[in-house]
């Protein structure tokens, strides 16, 4: 079982080799790295590229790690006994699945995606250590052990928006996915749209790394939006020509696209005012 670089995702030979050290160890994978760098696409194509059925635990900043596990719906079972139902008798019909209990029940091995993980309480991580380490819990209500019957592989991705603890670090194995060179950017490019001419390609993916190395800017464009500026630019059927900036206007074209706050655009435009007047 192992992972390789899929028709629709482009994986280099070190998150290649991080993914199957992962599966081979068997350790969730932290995978960190900018913002749209394709962390949560890397899920999905492990799953695909191995075959494998995916459960998906988008994390925010309000969840609790219980509701991975299960949670107990005790309102319902109040409301049901004032009702005289007769599922009351049974607690477990009050008993709410989370993913994890999904993925350790599941009739095959799955992929297990807990996406963005440093949005939740700093805690989170450490209340998971146990379940992820031993790949079982108990509930209380029931007095059962629920136990994995195939290991999921764990795939868990970060922003970097916290620290995380230690003691959840030492049970991962780590990847950071660096922004892709020029070279394996225009691989991507190649999946998401084939038919680009060279020239314009070129051009573009230049000045692109131009905007991100320029100094002083708050947030640099990820791989996930170059690709929606070339979409916008063949939407618009554009040209290289098209795209070269003269010193009237220093801000790339459809740059809506790639500057997402007004102190980047304000930067771009002091540097045309600089420009026009020669200093």
């Amino acid at each position: 079982m192992k992972f390789q670089s899929t028709d629709d995702y482009v994986a280099t030979d070190d998150l290649t080799i991080a993914v199957n050290a992962a599966v081979t160890l068997e350790r969730p994978l932290l995978v960190k790295g900018e913002p749209g760098t394709g962390k949560t696409e890397l899920a999905r194509q492990v799953a695909r590229s191995l075959g494998l059925p995916m459960i998906e635990w988008n994390i925010k900043s309000t969840t609790r790690a219980q509701q991975g596990l299960y949670e107990y719906d005790a309102v319902s079972r109040l409301r049901d006994s004032q009702l005289g139902d007769e599922r009351v008798h049974d607690i477990s019909n009050y008993i709410r699945r989370g993913k994890l209990w999904q993925a350790f029940e599941a009739e095959e091995k799955t992929v297990l995606l807990i996406d963005e993980i440093d949005k939740a309480d700093i805690e989170f991580p450490n209340d998971l250590l146990q379940e992820l380490d031993k790949m079982e819990f108990y509930v209380y209500e029931t007095g059962k052990t629920i136990r994995a019957r195939h290991r999921p592989i764990v795939i868990i991705t970060s922003n970097n928006e916290k620290e995380l603890p230690d003691a959840f670090l030492r049970r991962c194995f780590f990847h950071y996915i660096r922004f892709p060179e020029m070279e394996t950017l225009r691989r991507i490019v190649a999946v998401h749209h084939p038919g680009i001419k060279e020239a314009l390609l070129t051009t573009a993916l230049t000045q692109f790394f131009e905007i991100r190395e320029q100094p002083g800017l708050k947030k640099k464009p990820s791989t996930s939006e170059v690709l929606d500026w070339l979409r916008l630019l063949l939407a618009e059927d554009m040209t290289a020509e098209d795209l070269k900036t003269d010193t009237k206007n220093a801000l790339p074209k459809l740059h809506g696209a790639l500057l997402k706050n007004e102190q980047d655009v304000h930067l771009f435009e002091r540097l045309a005012f600089l420009a026009r007047n020669g200093r």
